[in-house]
């Protein structure tokens, strides 16, 4: 391990004070990453937190092979969850890992709360803590990176970290976004960054990594790097991104659509993969480290309201989760309009898969008479109108009215108010995400450490048993989701993005972190993996989580997977063997 990796950089906004700790013991034994940064959660973070308290950590961390070899390039945030109550985890890409390890630190613990808004600076070894107020409260999170583009050192070296007004604001599916294409998405950073009066977060570094035996890592990255950009490994994520799913889950019937009444459009979606590159693709970007370029942008064309032959021309970023959310979920018809809304929730700074579920559980509650327009403030929800959901993200980021305050805690909290919980789809809190594949898929959701289709990758697990034709019994698919998930935490703590999970198999991961002169073996990853995945679920549990009592969406068992629906029995016996797993004969810190 080298000397760089262990250092964490700790910033109290409350005394605007920072200093470094010197952490061995946290990153030698568990690379980084999640492994470290559960571990200062655990330290930091008192039992039972206010998540938009002050007492609530946020923790960025990266891993050991992070800015030295291809696609180590993502950052994890640990948090406790606003939304969920529990754990929060999200990953993200853009320039973030890059600039934190070639400044020097393994991890940034953010704690207290700033008397006024400010963001943090973070270059040359230095921290200094600048007056955000006339940052905070603008429009949009892509005029707030622009002005900080422009004031800050370190071009080209450095990650602009910010939050939008759904952030400021306490909407607790709020996102943090990097480098205006990348988001730290999930589970509501966003939230907590704003209850803490921190508007963004700018760090560069210009260091140097020692590498032990160089001449190995060269060997190594070179044909790592072949790898990623001449096998078929990485071409799907190169070509048309992960939208490429659209079109086979619709006409597997495995697309939710209109809130999960249905799993398919009669027709291939507008906005597929193949066909949003035909009408749309403007251009293919990349994170820091990583030669597959998967962000896909869309040149989304507006033609002036007025001026004939003037027209507007705005680059989205699209993938998979965001295109089933706010397209199918919504069952919106029009490449365009999908688009249109992925702009306008990255504006503000929403999570687009969390406002795509909440806006479709709006659309069926205002169908079935649950609310009506005085609860919407006359707005009139309605399956595909797309200037209408745009009118509703808007008055969901501002929290303008008790209806708008309750959506900005998500359809668990909308479903209590108001009902309709037999069609909140929400996993422990969090939203469905696009795969409705059939059981593995939703155990994945309830019972996966971010309630994310890339937790235990259950999605695929039913694909599979779907071709062989085969069935597992409960306790059979339980286990194979937990060793799934198991082997995903080694990759979690080395931050290594989840599209190159079949790249970094534990031969090499431990080849890479031999030429880095760290001595590792399979059965030693293996176990890694194992911990930390233990180790998040206990933190969890001490905040009130309990699988064996997890309400499980009526929704998606009564629609059918394509497998057929979905038995709630097979469900609970699956997470009964997981708890068993994961808590262990002698409990969690057995």
């Amino acid at each position: 391990m080298d000397r760089l990796l262990p250092r964490v950089l700790r910033v109290d906004l409350t005394r605007k004070r920072s200093w470094v700790e010197e952490r061995p013991d946290l990153f030698r034994d568990r690379l980084g990453g999640t492994g470290a940064a559960i571990e200062l959660l655990h330290e930091l973070c008192p039992e039972g937190a206010d998540p938009l308290g002050p007492e609530n950590p946020i923790v960025f961390a990266v891993g050991a092979l992070s800015a030295l070899y291809p696609l180590a390039s993502k950052t994890v945030a640990l948090f406790k969850s606003p939304h969920t109550g529990n754990l929060g985890e999200s990953h993200c890409g853009g320039r973030t890992a890059f600039a934190l390890r070639l400044a020097g630190y393994g991890a940034l613990a953010i704690e207290g709360r700033s008397d006024v808004p400010v963001y943090l600076s973070i270059h040359d070894g230095g921290v200094r803590f600048r007056d955000a107020r006339t940052l905070w409260g603008m429009g949009s999170s892509v005029t707030v990176g622009r002005i900080l583009r422009d004031v800050e050192p370190g071009s080209g070296h450095r990650t602009i970290l910010r939050i939008g007004r759904a952030g400021e604001r306490g909407v607790t599916y709020a996102a943090a976004i990097a480098e205006t294409y990348r988001h730290f998405g999930r589970l509501g950073l966003g939230a907590v960054l704003g209850s803490k009066n921190l508007k963004a977060i700018v760090v560069s570094g210009q260091g140097a990594i020692p590498v032990a035996e160089m001449g190995r890592y060269q060997k190594l990255y070179r044909e790592l790097h072949e790898r990623a950009v001449r096998s078929d490994l990485m071409k799907k994520y190169h070509e048309l991104g992960t939208a490429q799913n659209v079109g086979p889950l619709n006409e597997m019937g495995a697309l939710p659509v209109r809130n999960l009444q249905a799993t398919r459009y009669p027709e291939e979606p507008a906005f597929s993969g193949e066909r949003l590159a035909q009408g749309y693709l403007g251009r293919r970007l990349a994170c820091a480290g990583c030669p597959v370029a998967c962000i896909h942008l869309a040149a989304l064309r507006e033609p002036h309201p007025e001026e004939p032959y003037f027209y507007k021309t705005t680059f989205v970023s699209y993938d998979h989760e965001p295109l089933y959310a706010l397209g199918a979920m919504l069952g919106v018809e029009e490449a365009a309009g999908v688009l249109k809304l992925i702009d306008a929730v990255g504006h503000v700074g929403l999570d687009a898969m969390t406002a795509g579920v909440v806006l479709a559980w709006a659309t069926e509650a205002f169908d079935t008479g649950l609310i009506t327009e005085r609860e919407t403030g006359g707005v009139r929800p309605r399956w595909g109108d797309v200037a209408v959901y745009r009118e509703m993200v808007r008055r969901i980021a501002d929290r303008d009215s008790e209806f708008y305050r309750v959506l900005g805690e998500g359809v668990r909290a909308a479903a209590a108010r108001y009902g309709g919980a037999e069609f909140a789809l929400h996993f422990g809190g969090n939203e469905m995400p696009g795969y409705h594949t059939g059981p593995g898929a939703l155990l994945t959701y309830l019972a996966g450490a971010r309630h994310s289709h890339l937790d235990s990758a259950g999605y695929a697990v039913d694909q599979d048993l779907l071709r062989r034709g085969e069935e597992l019994a409960p306790p059979d698919l339980a286990r194979r989701l937990l060793a799934e998930e198991a082997r995903r935490q080694v990759l979690s703590s080395l931050v290594i993005c989840f599209f190159a999970r079949g790249l970094y198999d534990f031969p090499t991961i431990a080849a890479c972190l031999g030429a880095l002169g760290d001595d590792w073996d399979e059965g030693r990853l293996r176990n890694l993996g194992a911990e930390v995945l233990r180790r998040k679920h206990a933190f969890k549990v001490r905040e009130g989580f309990r699988l064996a009592t997890l309400p499980i969406p009526e929704r998606a068992m009564t629609t059918p997977a394509p497998g057929g629906a979905v038995d709630e029995e097979y469900l609970r016996q699956a997470l009964a063997e997981m708890e068993r797993w994961l808590e262990g004969n002698d409990g969690l810190e057995g």
